[in-house]
């Protein structure tokens, strides 16, 4: 049997790296790239089905193993699909054009992006048969001769039982010397070319003009067997293709009855998923009635959908339910073929017998049920019930409920709870490459879920991309190597819930909060070189003048979250140099300077008066900025002989007081008394400190606080004189977090956010914004854009319709990132309806208008509230309500509008997110009543004579037209109806006469009569009351003769208003007055009966019958008619007896056979022989009829060998011999047994089947 097709298909891949479909600006190149298994394969490249010649436009080139088409100048004509074909195997691919943005110019080179290429090995190029290929984009006027050898595939099909289909495939002739060799399969193996017959019929022909053979299988009178997979396979000498399609059978249409009606009350399994968690619950969902309609194609998908585990154990009881029952004599109302439970309810099981006092007994699985307190047994009258309560698992079984020999059969499915969505997924932002791990957490372990991206499921033979993984509840989607293709919506699915989450993938961004700034320190002291970036995993190297750093005792780095520090103790001269900041992976470099300042101190003479030596002393004070948290230290170098006393001192701006550490406040002029200890007012040791030196001061602020800006004046000090200077400490910080935003302009999957800047902004202007959002339920936030946004609003989108969201926002100084702000209101994303569809007035009249619609196309997450109606005058633009308030309705009748106005007329759908767009009436519509001629529509059953029996209802309905609203009259025989006795009902559309209960009296011609001013339409309709007959007059004994009476009649004198249609006639024996018909529906009134029994004594009646039965009595012969005695008697002839024996012959030989090993198979013949012969069968002669391996059945001469899964060891010869009294016959054939080469990659569900 030929190899299953996709098996092949990897087999031949000739592709090691395929092309992928690219997005580019109009005029710019396209790069496609593909790399072949092997060095030296021709390959071509294909548009839009045409093989690619080189020019100035499409640019080939082969080097090795790798082949490139570049497409130069890309225009719109360009946005084709393309293809690359090498050896057998062909691949296909598109080229997106886009036009290009006004406000950027897109270079070729950033138009084509280099193809990413992938770490993971690329799947194996599918082939020809593989790609879609629709016959509809194969032109027969310009026919292919690709690699593969089809221009036409066969299509999937569908067809009702009964019916006839026709699969068509078409082969390019072009550069074959031969006809090609056409098969077409059934599943696998089966060939259909033995097959041809009633229901199969195969055809060919040949184009000349077109060189194409054309290849056609018809199926005629399908039934349901013939659903399922085919294969076409097409060979030449050299190439072979093949296409897989597939049938799908659908059954006639028919009326359900009771049995095939199964009660299943089960919630719906699927419930729609209204944001996260809301469900809303559908109509029960029958899926025994699914599983009978769907093909067999479909059951795996219906098993996932609706969470069936055991779908063979399903299929077979559904077979079983497809039989139809004998009529019972015991059961007047049988089991419904098969119940369904949920796990924990509970079940009554519940028949009607046809003896109140028959006993019953109930077996589970063949087994009789004992009472417990699990099992309820009850009898109500005739009716005979099973309860079973709090059902488990173990109940899912088959029931029988035995009354005598009868049985009534039903099975009882216990259902387990849906399984929900116990914790959703969270959204996720990583970048390129980073890896991805979606979790979710279910209600039950093991579960089986479905992974969707952007609604096109994830399977692990599309691509090794994706890795599924189950950890008891939780279920993993695992990306290892992200890329910007896989951003999208991921959605996880179960039979009873629905998750959505989303992933960004971004381009790795480094944004700097902090860079390194310049310093100058002296001899011995401390230099810290810090910055901060954005991603707190950047690792980096740090550089003095482009050599790197090796930290040492001295020189130490550290990376503490997003912060790098390069710390330098006891500088020294050498020390003074470039130093850079590089992260790793990113072009960027951070430098600063170190300057290493040399304090020189002049001699000077004894009794010099103090000095303070600063850089700048002017009239405006030096500024230090210090960035909050950090260490501000302060070295002022002074000089002065005796040694000066140094003051520091915090000044108050506002009346220029000076405060010390004790917040006193005192006059300047006063400052002379504070020639004390330092302590007074600065502490040596603490958060803020002073630090005496010889030559300088030091003041110290460990982490400095926005409390500590300000002017600092330090004051000298000594018998010679004083100095003093202000130096100016800013402290800047991070920005203040914004007030939490508003939202505003809610959309289908956008919004408006707005917010307004901080308070603060911590020292330095605010270099922008970045927003974050979050679902309510969820604990992750996620952040929204890189840039940092410079406006004070920003449209979000890519949100999911129904789903709450929150919003936050972060401000940005060159500082960093300001804490976040309170999270906003919750939202939900909510868009309006589309407009209503299909808006018509229905009618109109003088003062109304009747209006009708459909609802709309899409409702969305918001749901729908109703629809508003307006009118607007023709010449007008005020539209007026036409309905107070909204209506849930999908028509709607306007009153109380002015004749002869001329309206347009809208109507819109509202739901919370507001009013959709309106639907208008195109033309105006004119308030006047339509003069519409009267007119009947006699249905088709009233044109001839209305035939009813008394006591039946009559119920006529005669539809009509007219307008204005016509007068209707009817009349019986030319006279009034009385109401009392027949009920007149009319409407504006038909008229009613209602008879509850029809009397003789009620036959005869009415006539409708419809009146519209001067015109008018009349119908007349004749009713027919019928009864049952009166009984025969004048019945008479004529004459009695031998074994014969004769008989006489006349008719009776009630026919029941309906002519005779015949007599019935009986006979009675005298001695038993038991009555048996002699004949019925005879249409005479005289008749003679025969075979009469002598001796005997007969009376006779007679019944007469119409259309209605026949008579209620009987006309009878008053005297019996007695049958005299002979004395003849008789003696019955003597017949030989006929010799039947006859020796065994075999009316049908065994055949030769041919089979696959591993499934059962049977041998038959048939045989005729009298007495009936008694059989053998032999296998290379050895008697068979000890072994277990083998069944051997005898039915109505046919003779049949079960062989039990045989093995090659089972094949040989097989002889069957037919022995009885009269002689013997035998007859042989020869088994072969192929070995099993079914792959064990086939699907399970397939071998399934075959069995």
């Amino acid at each position: 049997s030929p190899l299953p097709v996709k098996k092949w298909v990897h087999n031949i891949s000739a592709f090691t790296k395929k092309p992928k479909t690219t997005e580019v600006t109009a005029g710019s190149a396209a790069v496609f790239e593909a790399e072949t298994e092997k060095s030296g394969i021709k390959v071509k490249w294909q548009r839009a089905g045409t093989e690619i010649t080189e020019s100035e436009k499409y640019l080939i080139k082969t080097e090795g193993n790798k082949h490139s088409l570049t497409i130069n100048n890309v225009g719109k004509e360009d946005d084709v699909t393309y293809a690359v074909i090498a050896g057998s195997s062909k691949v296909k691919f598109e080229l997106k054009v886009k036009e290009p943005e006004k406000s950027e110019t897109v270079t070729p080179a950033e138009a084509a992006p280099a193809p990413a290429a992938s770490e993971s090995p690329a799947p194996p190029a599918e082939s020809s048969q593989n790609t879609e290929v629709s016959s509809a984009e194969t032109k027969p006027e310009e026919p292919l001769d690709p690699i593969g050898l089809f221009v036409a595939r066969p299509q999937d099909g569908e067809v009702t039982v009964g019916g006839s289909i026709t699969f068509t495939a078409k082969v390019a002739g072009e550069s074959l010397l031969k006809k090609p060799s056409v098969k077409w399969f059934k599943g696998k193996w089966m060939d259909l070319g033995s097959k041809v017959g009633k229901h199969l019929q195969l055809h060919d022909s040949y184009d000349r003009n077109t060189k194409v053979y054309t290849f056609e299988m018809e199926i005629v009178e399908a039934n349901m067997t013939f659903a399922g997979g085919y294969r076409c396979e097409v060979s030449t000498k050299d190439k072979f293709d093949s296409s897989n399609f597939s049938l799908t059978v659908n059954e006639a249409p028919v009326i359900r009855t009771a049995e095939t009606c199964l009660d299943l009350h089960s919630e719906t399994l699927i419930p729609f998923c209204r944001g996260e968690g809301k469900s809303e619950s559908q109509s029960d969902v029958d899926v025994w009635d699914i599983l009978r309609k769907a093909p067999p194609t479909e059951y795996e998908k219906i098993a996932f959908q609706y969470g069936i585990t055991d779908l063979r154990g399903m299929l077979k009881r559904l077979k079983r339910i497809k039989k139809e029952e004998k009529k019972s004599t015991a059961f007047l109302k049988k089991l419904d073929p098969a119940y369904q439970v949920d796990k924990g309810q509970k079940i009554k099981l519940m028949v009607e017998v046809a003896n109140p006092d028959a006993d019953v007994k109930w077996l589970k699985n063949g087994q009789e049920i004992q009472v417990s307190g699990r099992y309820i047994f009850e009898a109500v009258g005739n009716k005979r019930i099973l309860t079973i309560n709090h059902c488990s698992l173990a109940d899912d079984a088959a029931y029988e409920c035995v009354v005598g020999d009868e049985k009534s059969f039903t099975e009882l499915f216990v259902k387990e709870p849906p399984i929900l969505i116990t914790h959703p997924l969270e959204d996720q932002m990583v970048m390129v490459g980073e890896r991805v791990e979606f979790e979710c957490e279910v209600s039950e372990e093991g579960a089986t879920v479905k992974w969707e991206k952007d609604g096109i499921e994830l399977t692990r033979e599309e691509t090794f991309k994706y890795r599924f993984k189950k950890d008891g509840k939780k279920q993993y989607l695992i990306i290892n190597e992200s890329t910007k293709e896989d951003s999208g919506h991921y959605t996880v699915k179960t039979n009873g819930g629905v998750s959505v989450a989303e992933l960004i993938v971004q381009e790795k961004k480094l944004e700097v909060y902090q860079s390194i700034a310049d310093l100058t320190v002296k001899a011995r002291d401390q230099a810290v070189f810090k910055c901060e970036v954005s991603d707190e995993n950047v690792k980096g190297i740090w550089l003095k003048n482009g050599k790197e750093v090796i930290p040492d005792e001295r020189i130490k780095i550290s990376h503490i979250g997003r912060i790098h520090k390069l710390t330098i103790e006891d500088v020294t001269p050498e020390d003074e140099a470039d130093y850079s900041f590089i992260p790793q992976g990113f072009a960027y470099n951070l430098s600063a300077k170190l300057q290493f300042l040399e304090v020189k101190i002049d001699f000077v003479p004894r009794e010099e008066p103090p000095k303070i030596h600063l850089d700048c002393l002017g009239q405006s004070p030096d500024t230090i900025v210090v960035v909050a948290g950090n260490k501000l230290r302060l070295d002022v170098p002074v000089s002065g002989d005796p040694t000066p006393t140094v003051i520091w001192q915090k000044v108050n701006k506002r009346n220029d007081l000076l405060r010390n550490t004790e917040d006193s406040i005192t006059p300047s002029e006063n400052s002379s008394d504070l020639n004390t200890d330092n302590k007074l007012l600065f502490e040596s040791e603490g958060r803020v400190r002073v630090e005496m030196h010889e030559d300088h001061c030091v003041f110290i602020i460990e982490g400095a606080e926005k409390e500590d800006e300000g002017v600092y004046r330090v004051i000298l000090k000594n018998p010679v004189g004083e100095d003093k200077a202000d130096i100016t400490v800013k402290v800047i910080d991070v920005p203040d977090p914004p007030e939490a935003p508003t939202i505003s302009n809610i959309g289908e999957d956008y919004c408006t956010v707005q917010w307004q800047p901080p308070k603060y902004d911590g020292g330095q202007p605010v270099l922008g914004y970045i927003l974050e959002r979050k679902k309510k339920k969820s604990y992750r936030w996620m952040r929204l854009n890189f840039d940092l946004l410079k406006e004070l609003t920003y449209e979000a989108k890519r949100m999911i319709e129904g789903v709450v969201y929150e919003m936050r926002i972060y401000a940005v100084n060159s500082i960093g990132m300001s804490r976040p702000s309170p999270a906003s209101q919750p939202f939900m994303p909510i868009a309006p309806p589309s407009e209503p569809t299909h808006f018509t007035v229905e009618d109109v009249s003088d003062s109304t208008v009747s209006l009708k619609w459909r609802p709309p196309e899409r409702i969305g997450a918001g749901g729908l509230d109703g629809y508003m109606v307006e009118y607007c005058k023709d010449g007008s633009t005020e539209w007026i309500p036409a309905l107070p308030g909204l209506t849930e309705r999908t028509s709607a009748l306007i009153k109380d509008l002015v004749t002869g106005d001329k309206l347009y007329f809208r109507i819109k759908a509202v739901n919370l997110a507001g009013e959709s767009a309106a639907a208008t009436i195109k033309e105006p519509v004119t308030v006047q009543e339509i003069l519409q001629r009267p007119k009947f529509w006699l249905p088709r059953h009233l044109r001839q004579t209305l035939v009813k029996k008394v006591g039946e209802t009559i119920n006529i309905v005669i539809p009509f037209q007219g307008k204005p609203r016509p007068k209707i009259t009817w009349l019986k025989n030319g006279q009034t109806l009385d109401s009392k006795d027949v009920g007149i009902r009319n409407s504006s559309t038909d008229t009613i006469l209602f008879i509850r209960k029809a009397e003789l009296h009620h036959s005869g011609a009415y006539e409708v009569t419809l009146q519209i001013e001067n015109m008018s339409d009349k119908v007349a309709i004749t009713i027919q009351i019928i009864d049952k007959p009166g009984p025969p007059q004048n019945i008479k004994l004529v004459d009695v003769w031998g074994f014969n009476a004769a008989l006489e009649w006349s008719p009776p004198q009630d026919d029941g208003n309906a002519q005779i249609l015949g007599y019935t006639v009986q006979k009675a024996d005298k001695k038993t007055m038991e009555w048996y018909t002699v004949f019925d529906h005879y249409r005479r009134t005289n008749c003679i009966v025969s075979d009469l029994i002598m001796g005997n004594e007969y009376f006779f009646r007679i019944f007469s019958e119409n259309l209605c039965g026949l008579s209620e009595t009987a006309a009878t012969t008053k005297n019996p008619a007695h049958i005299q005695k002979t004395g003849t008697t008789y003696k019955p002839p003597c017949y030989k007896e006929h010799d039947f024996s006859e020796a065994p012959k075999f009316t049908h030989p065994l055949v030769n056979r041919s089979v696959i090993a591993g499934y059962n198979t049977t041998l038959s013949c048939a045989v005729r022989g009298i007495p009936k012969p008694k059989i053998f069968w032999f296998k290379n002669k050895m008697d068979l009829s000890g072994d277990a391996k083998y069944r051997m059945f005898s039915k109505q001469g046919v003779l049949t060998l079960e062989i039990r899964k045989p093995t090659p060891f089972d094949g040989g010869i097989y002889t069957c011999k037919a022995v009885n009294e009269c002689g013997e016959a035998e007859i042989e054939c020869r088994l072969d047994v192929r070995g099993n080469q079914m792959n064990p990659m086939d699907n399970p569900n397939t071998a399934m089947k075959r069995e």
